[in-house]
């Protein structure tokens, strides 16, 4: 998080995350299991509970995938952190 780059919102318009995204094949979901996407989407709630109301909507949106994440969703993960 050293190098991040602030965004003026949490989730920009060109992240069109949907189901037909999530891994289809045992090798990328075994990619992604080595990504701690569970735990950042944790924390997001987490800080979003606390301190940062303004984030709900895209973590919302990031959470309805903790089930069968792909690298696009993970990216916008990233990006509201």
């Amino acid at each position: 998080m050293h190098n991040a780059k602030s965004a003026r919102v949490p989730i920009a318009g060109h992240f069109k995350l949907s189901k037909s995204q999530c891994p289809k094949n045992e090798e990328e979901k075994e990619e992604m299991n080595k990504v701690p996407y569970s735990s950042a989407v944790g924390s997001l709630m987490y800080a979003m509970v606390c301190t940062r109301p303004d984030i709900g909507y895209a973590v919302g949106v990031v959470s309805r995938f903790l089930s069968n994440p792909r690298k696009e969703h993970w990216e916008a993960v990233k990006w509201i952190l």
